[in-house]
C-alpha cells in the first residue's frame, strides 16, 4: 500500500534529522504536527546533499550528487522513488509547490563544495549562501504558508535573512573543520591564518544585523510555525552570543556548542515567551 510506504519515507526523513541534528529536531517538535513531517522531509533532503559534499570521503563525490540530483527528478517524474527520502521529498515539493529554482539552487551550491575552496569576493560568497541556505528557508516558508502566495511574498525577505544568519553563525563554529579539514574559506577578505578579534567582529555584526531583520519576519509567521522557528532563532542566537564571547584563536582550535542542558533552558524560556505573547 503506496500510503504505507509514504509513511515509512517520512518516517526516515525524521530519523535524519534526529540523527544529524538535535537542535533543529527539537525546533521541528514545537511547530504544529500538521507540518512537521514536510520540513522533516525537506531537511532530510538537504542534509543527505550536505553528507555526500561534506563527509564521503574515499568516495566518487561528484558522481554521488549527480545520481542523487536525477534520482530525484526521476522520483518527481514518476511520483515516487524506492529511495524513502527521496519520495517524501517529492511529496513535500509538490504539496506545497516548492518552485524547481530552488531545488536548483540548492544544488548548485552543493556542487561548487566539490571544487571551490575559496570565496574572494561578496558576489560568490551572497550566491554561495543563497543556495547552500537562503532557498532552505524559502522552501519551508512555502510549508508554513501553506498555498498563500501574498503572504510568501511578504515574508520572502525574512525567510532568506533568517537562513543567510544560521549559514553564517554554523561557517564561524565550523572554522576549524572547514579549513584543515575540507580546506574552505567562505568569508570573503578574512585570512583564517590569522583571525583577529576585528575580523570576528565584523562577522558578528554582519549576523547580527541578518538575525534583527529575520525577527521581524517570524514576528508575522502563522501560528502554526512561529513557536518553532522562534526555538531555533533563539538556539542560534544563544550559539553567536558563545561565539562571540570566545577568543579568536579558540574559534579556530574547536568546535563551539550549546549544550543540551542549555537547549532545554532556551526551548522553556521560549515556550514562555511565546505563551504570553511577547512575540
Amino acid at each position: 500500500m503506496k500510503q504505507l510506504f509514504d509513511q515509512t519515507g517520512f518516517a526516515c526523513s525524521k530519523l535524519v534529522t534526529k540523527k544529524y541534528s538535535t537542535s533543529f529536531s527539537l525546533a521541528v517538535k514545537m511547530l504544529a504536527p500538521k507540518i512537521r513531517e514536510d520540513i522533516y522531509s525537506i531537511y532530510a533532503f538537504v542534509r543527505l546533499a550536505d553528507e555526500i559534499v561534506d563527509s564521503f570521503h574515499g568516495y566518487e563525490k561528484e558522481k554521488l550528487l549527480n545520481e542523487f540530483e536525477n534520482d530525484y527528478y526521476k522520483a518527481y517524474a514518476a511520483d515516487i522513488s524506492l529511495n524513502p527520502i527521496l519520495n517524501s521529498f517529492q511529496l513535500t515539493v509538490k504539496k506545497h509547490k516548492i518552485t524547481d529554482d530552488l531545488i536548483q539552487a540548492f544544488l548548485t551550491s552543493m556542487k561548487l563544495d566539490l571544487n571551490k575552496n575559496d570565496y574572494e569576493t561578496k558576489a560568490e560568497y551572497d550566491n554561495y549562501i543563497y543556495g547552500s541556505a537562503d532557498v532552505v528557508g524559502l522552501m519551508c516558508l512555502k510549508v508554513f504558508v501553506n498555498g498563500d502566495i501574498e503572504k510568501f511574498e511578504h515574508l520572502k525577505s525574512y525567510a532568506m535573512r533568517l537562513g543567510s544568519a544560521f549559514q553564517k553563525v554554523n561557517f564561524l563554529r565550523d572554522l576549524k573543520d572547514d579549513y584543515e579539514v575540507l580546506n574552505r574559506s567562505y568569508f570573503p577578505g578574512i585570512d583564517l591564518k590569522k583571525l583577529d578579534i576585528s575580523a570576528k567582529n565584523k562577522i558578528i555584526d554582519e549576523i547580527e544585523e541578518d538575525f534583527s531583520e529575520a525577527f521581524k519576519g517570524i514576528k508575522m509567521l502563522p501560528l502554526e510555525a512561529k513557536f518553532g522557528v522562534y526555538t531555533a532563532y533563539i538556539y542560534y542566537r544563544r550559539l553567536l552570543k558563545k561565539l562571540k564571547e570566545t577568543p579568536s584563536e579558540k574559534i579556530m582550535n574547536t568546535r563551539i556548542r550549546v549544550s543540551n542542558p542549555i537547549k532545554i533552558s532556551l526551548l522553556a524560556k521560549s515556550f514562555v515567551v511565546y505563551k504570553l505573547n511577547l512575540l
